[in-house]
């Protein structure tokens, strides 16, 4: 954004900036550095993942002035900076902010933006750059990074005047969280950090902190209503949005009023009780029967806070064929963009839920439920005949042994923050979740790497709970360096590693769609995981053996360290159910 063109760039910027510290007077007129990092605490900021560089050094000087206020975490590589602002945004509901500097700072950075973007993250990640003077010329550490992260973030700003930063930073706050959360960029030269802010500016204050009530259309409400009582196959079809606005208490009481069957997607996970009998656990590519069939066999299809992913919907012609379609979400981008529904509402999860459960109280709910008999017959059935399992072993621990293990030792009650892969999807299957914003994972963009980091920032984020990290041996491997970040702040990371030696996901896929031609998977030549925690400082703990694993567990979780748990599982296992992609839903490859 060119704050030259801002309408409001000529007015005085009126709001005082917050100044609490009892030890640290301002200058008459403050260097860009303290501008930005007082903005930072006015907008509620005590916690910042970074690495610092030359671009932005003047900002972290004034994290040292101001370290009794905000504590910075050092990471050992950018990557793992946003990963870590993510996981504390995810299990908070707060902005997680990541500072790195210009150059190659910037560009470890975007993988981590760009996971925050496809998953709706609130982050606000300040990203230095070399002095504007030098802009355009090549120099040192110089990329575009506005340019760069522009297709990854919700929104952008080049900071060009040390008097609109404040300003910058509150508007990049209000955008970060408001609407479809995301990530917005900061990019400041280093100039500007430098210069003194004489005549601080406002930039869009008027209109974009106006509070602009939205009423929901009645009409619309009545009408889902309407279909509630009607529809005798109806289906909740719930995503990331429930979880992001905090709906879940609405969504299960909508649910229970109703008796109508929820599924969750893999980001949605949470936002309903996974052990609630109106759950039929998570749908789409690696979902469970009972939900497949029953989004197949629907009449309706009420899709909450949901974007009709591809490995949601597998075949869009063969997905819920002949359910009407009522979709609540907060863009309205994602309305009509995949699946065209004949009722659509554009409203973040809380509000519509609210609205439709304020309306509902008008209405008479005993025939409705008595008319589905059939319905939920066939749903049982589904879920009788096919349901998720494994046969155990007596010689080698199975991946999902190990997750419902995990699930007995914590009392299903972890925060449980997953890498990309198998491990990932078993996770999905077989922990089953009570809470929204107990389980993290990287859904639209796939991260490897994600797991680790995003744990710590969890754990940072939520200290009374018990956090726990599953991630693959291969995942593990991209961002393990931030295991001494954890040691060194003293965070009690928990990282357990489904180690098959294979990247075993594309392993699966090699075997099932490739005729077993398995090209640059294995991974049997990897660290000894408990020698290279030992290394780091943290306690390392392996289990081989189904007999070891719930004392390696118990050892590894019951504890204050920083605790890698390397579980040696069977090489071969492979996540069932699973759609071939782009296949129908109906057809799943059960084993």
């Amino acid at each position: 954004m060119e704050v030259q063109n801002m309408k409001t760039a000529t007015e005085t910027y009126s709001k005082p900036i917050a100044f609490e510290s009892q030890n640290i007077q301002p200058q008459v007129a403050p260097r860009g550095a303290e501008v930005l990092v007082r903005a930072l605490i006015k907008n509620g900021v005590d916690t910042i993942f970074g690495l610092p560089g030359g671009a932005v050094l003047h900002i972290y000087d004034e994290i040292w002035r101001y370290r009794d206020q905000v504590t910075h975490y050092l990471v050992r590589h950018e990557q793992g900076a946003v990963h870590a602002a993510e996981g504390y945004a995810k299990a908070t509901g707060k902005v997680g902010v990541a500072l790195v500097t210009s150059g190659p700072g910037a560009t470890n950075a975007v993988t981590g933006i760009a996971d925050a973007f496809l998953d709706s993250v609130p982050l606000v990640v300040i990203t230095g750059q070399v002095p504007s003077p030098l802009i355009g010329t090549d120099a040192f550490q110089e990329v575009d990074t506005f340019g760069i992260t522009l297709p990854v973030v919700k929104h952008s700003y080049l900071v060009k005047d040390v008097n609109y930063l404040e300003a910058i930073v509150d508007e990049a706050f209000h955008l970060a969280q408001s609407g479809k959360p995301g990530p917005v960029v900061i990019d400041v030269p280093k100039d500007i950090t430098a210069h003194l802010c004489e005549n601080p500016k406002k930039l869009h204050e008027d209109f974009l902190f106006e509070e602009k009530e939205k009423n929901l259309d009645e009409s619309t409400i009545e009408k889902i209503c309407e279909k509630f009582l009607s529809a005798k196959q109806p289906i909740f079809y719930i995503g990331g949005g429930v979880v992001t606005a905090d709906a879940s208490a609405e969504m299960l009481q909508l649910a229970e009023k109703l008796q109508i069957p929820v599924t969750p997607t893999l980001m949605g996970l949470g936002g309903f009780p996974s052990a609630h009998d109106l759950c039929l656990g998570m749908l789409g590519m690696h979902g469970t029967y009972a939900s497949n069939m029953a989004v197949a066999e629907s009449d309706l299809l009420i899709a909450i806070g949901v974007r009709f992913d591809d490995r949601v919907t597998g075949k869009l012609a063969t997905f819920a064929p002949n359910a009407e379609v009522i979709h609540i979400d907060i863009a309205a981008s994602n309305i009509g963009k995949i699946r065209k529904p004949q009722i659509p509402l554009q409203a973040d999860a809380k509000t519509a839920l609210l609205a439709i459960l304020k309306k509902l109280e008008t209405y008479e709910f005993d025939s409705m439920t008595a008319k589905r008999g059939e319905w939920w017959h066939r749903i049982n059935n589904w879920r009788n005949s096919v349901p998720l399992s494994c046969e155990y072993s007596e010689n080698e621990i199975k991946p999902q042994q190990v997750i419902e293990e995990l699930h007995r030792v914590t009392n299903g009650d972890a925060i449980v923050v997953t890498d990309v892969g198998q491990h990932q999807m078993w996770a999905a299957q077989f922990y089953p979740l009570k809470r929204s914003r107990q389980w993290l994972t990287s859904g639209g963009l796939g991260t490897m790497g994600f797991g680790l980091p995003a744990a710590m920032g969890a754990a940072l984020g939520c200290p009374k709970d018990l956090v726990v990290a599953v991630v693959g041996d291969g995942g593990f491997q991209m961002t393990n360096q931030e295991i001494i970040t954890a040691i060194q702040y003293k965070i009690p990371l928990k990282v357990i590693i489904m180690n098959n030696g294979y990247l075993g996901m594309v392993r699966q896929w090699q075997e099932m769609f490739y005729d077993r031609a398995y090209s640059e998977v294995d991974l049997s030549i990897s660290p000894d995981f408990v020698k290279l925690a030992e290394a780091y400082g943290a306690l390392g703990l392996r289990a081989t053996k189904p007999g070891e694993l719930r004392e390696v567990l118990e050892a590894g979780l019951n504890n204050d360290k920083v605790a890698i748990i390397d579980v040696v599982v069977s090489k071969e296992e492979n996540v069932f159910p699973i759609v071939p992609a782009g296949g129908n839903s109906r057809d799943m490859i059960l084993k």
